[in-house]
C-alpha cells in the first residue's frame, strides 16, 4: 500500500492535515512521525493515520485547547483564536475569549452533538442571531434553560464568546440539518428601546435605534441596533469562518441588494455564506436592520 497516498486520503476525508504531527508534507517524514505517535500511544504503528489513530489524535489536540486555561494570560493571548476542530485559528479582533479560558462562557454539555474524533464538518453558512439579552452572559444562562447552544456569542462591548469547539454541533438554527451545516452566534441586543437607558447606566453608551426595517414584508416598530464595535467583532468572526471553511463573502440577495425574507436557496443546499436567521425561518425577524452586504464586500476588497 502506498503510505503517503493513504495518508493524503485520510486527510481529505477526516479533516486533519500533516502540521498534527509536527510535519508539513505527506512524504516519508509524515509516516515515520505517525508511527512514532501512534508507538507513543499503544497503537499498532504503520505510520498511516487511520480512524482510530485520527480520533486518538483529535481528543489530544482538543484537550490542549482545554490546558490553554492553565497558561499565564499573557501567553494565552499574545494572538488571538476561535477552536475549529482541534485547530487554532487566527481572528483578527483583540477581545476573544475561549470556553476553557478565565471568565469564558460554556456550552453546557448536552445542548449540543458532540462530533469528536469524526470527519471535519462541512461548515456552508454563517447565521446571525441577536440575543434579545442584556448581556452575553445572561443569553448563555437562557441557552443552559432551554437546552440550546450557539458557537459564538457577542457581547456589548465587542467581547467575542466562544463556547464549544466548531466541529461540534450546535443547536441554534432550528432544524436538524440547518444546524448540522452551520455555525451561528449571537449578537447582545435587547432590542426594545426602553432598555436604552439600561445600558447607558451600564456605561455602554446609547444604542443607535433603527428606524423603517422590513422582514418578510412586514415594517417593524423602531427598535435598538448594533454598537460599532459589535459589527466590528462581527466581521472579524465573518474573516475567520471565511479562512476555517472556505464560506464565500456572499450573502442572500434579491436583486441588487440582500434580501430581507425566506431564501430557498438553503434549504435546496445551494448556499454558501453569511445570512441573518430570518433568512432561514419565516417565524425569526433576526438581525432585520442589519444590511450584511457593505460587510462583506470591504471584506472581499480587501482580499
Amino acid at each position: 500500500m502506498d503510505i503517503d497516498f493513504y495518508n493524503e486520503a485520510s486527510a481529505a476525508k477526516l479533516g486533519w492535515d500533516p502540521s498534527w504531527f509536527g510535519c508539513d508534507a505527506f512524504d516519508e517524514d509524515l509516516a515515520d512521525a505517525i508511527a512514532k505517535w501512534q508507538r507513543k500511544h499503544n497503537i499498532a504503528s504503520d505510520g498511516m493515520c487511520g480512524p482510530t489513530t485520527f480520533r486518538r489524535v483529535f481528543a489530544e489536540r482538543e484537550a490542549f485547547v482545554h490546558e490553554l486555561a492553565d497558561l499565564p494570560k499573557v501567553v494565552r493571548k499574545s494572538a488571538n483564536n476561535i477552536v475549529v476542530n482541534g485547530s487554532m485559528v487566527p481572528i483578527k479582533w483583540h477581545k476573544v475569549v475561549l470556553w476553557s479560558e478565565i471568565n469564558g462562557l460554556r456550552a453546557k454539555p448536552g445542548s449540543y452533538r458532540n462530533q469528536g474524533g469524526k470527519p471535519k464538518r462541512d461548515v456552508r453558512y454563517f447565521v446571525c442571531h441577536w440575543d434579545v439579552c442584556l448581556s452575553s452572559a445572561s443569553c448563555q444562562k437562557v441557552l443552559d434553560k432551554r437546552g440550546l447552544s450557539v458557537y459564538f456569542l457577542i457581547d456589548n462591548d465587542g467581547t467575542i464568546y466562544q463556547t464549544c469547539d466548531l466541529q461540534h454541533v450546535a443547536f441554534h438554527a432550528g432544524s436538524r440539518r440547518y444546524n448540522n451545516e452551520s455555525v451561528g452566534v449571537e449578537i447582545s441586543n435587547a432590542y426594545y428601546p426602553k432598555y436604552q437607558k439600561t445600558y447607558m447606566k451600564r456605561g455602554f453608551g446609547e444604542r443607535p435605534i433603527v428606524r423603517g426595517a422590513e422582514v418578510h414584508g412586514t415594517r417593524l416598530d423602531p427598535f435598538m441596533g448594533f454598537y460599532p464595535t459589535q459589527i466590528g467583532a462581527l466581521t472579524a468572526l465573518f474573516q475567520a469562518l471565511h479562512t476555517a471553511f472556505d464560506l464565500p463573502y456572499r450573502c442572500p440577495m434579491a436583486g441588487s441588494r440582500m434580501s430581507t425574507t425566506l431564501t430557498s436557496l438553503v434549504p435546496e443546499g445551494k448556499f454558501r455564506g453569511f445570512l441573518h436567521h430570518y433568512h432561514i425561518s419565516r417565524n425569526k425577524i433576526d438581525c432585520a436592520g442589519l444590511d450584511l452586504l457593505p460587510l462583506l464586500q470591504r471584506l472581499e476588497d480587501e482580499t
